[in-house]
């Protein structure tokens, strides 16, 4: 459906053939980090998603908004990544391998190892850039600056939410621990959802609504994966 409104969207000068293989090149990497069973490809298509987020932004080079957008996109989810990448190399020292499914049979073991804050930190650090929770909720609205096609699907729906899906993902590894998980996602979590929100509400642009209403409910879902720790952790 994205793909069939840029083609109305877009004007007859404007090159489509780039916009949609930076699209589609998009819609591949996210679908790598969905059904990626190894730990290292995995955070490879995740910085693909930054990589291509960045071009997407940056489509209308002509505007300065955009490619500052674009440029503060990639280097805050790009650090992100990079953090990820950390946590995941320790959770393979740990395990001694980076298959998923082995590291999620393991959780016991991570939890248990003196690395295990560190990991913990490591991830939530790259999930929260990813997912524009506070303190990185400000890179979003910027990368509003992108065609409308580009907004709707990356940053208000699909990108943002590849964070919170590696919430969940890496669940059986880290919720279990009572103490670290919900006292640092609930209150991240809860401040994001408020904050987006109350900003929200005196915006009058309409993408500025649609961004930080998006950063509210990624506070939201957050803030959710922290208390559920407390009934399934």
């Amino acid at each position: 459906l994205i793909i069939l409104y840029a083609r109305y969207y877009l004007s007859a000068d404007e090159k489509a053939g780039r916009f949609y293989a930076y699209l589609l090149l998009f819609m591949g990497a996210m679908l790598g980090v969905v059904t990626s069973d190894n730990l290292l490809l995995l955070v490879v298509f995740w910085e693909l998603t930054s990589l291509s987020s960045f071009l997407l932004i940056g489509f209308w080079s002509h505007n300065s908004g955009a490619r500052k957008g674009a440029r503060m996109a990639l280097t805050v989810t790009g650090l992100g990544g990079l953090a990820l990448l950390a946590g995941v190399l320790l959770i393979g020292q740990v395990v001694g391998s980076y298959s998923l499914g082995e590291a999620l049979a393991s959780g016991d073991a991570i939890r248990a190892s003196g690395l295990y804050p560190l990991i913990l930190c490591l991830v939530l650090l790259g999930i929260f850039t990813k997912s524009a929770q506070f303190p990185f909720q400000f890179w979003l609205p910027g990368a509003m600056a992108a065609p409308t096609p580009v907004s709707a699907y990356l940053h208000s729906a699909t990108m943002v939410k590849a964070g919170v899906f590696i919430t969940g993902r890496f669940w059986p590894i880290m919720a279990a621990h009572l103490h670290l998980w919900p006292s640092i996602i609930v209150p991240l979590g809860a401040f994001t959802m408020v904050y987006g929100a109350f900003v929200a509400i005196q915006k009058t642009d309409l993408k500025k609504i649609f961004a930080y209403t998006t950063v509210s409910q990624l506070g939201l879902l957050m803030c959710m994966y922290g208390l559920a720790a407390y009934k399934y952790g």
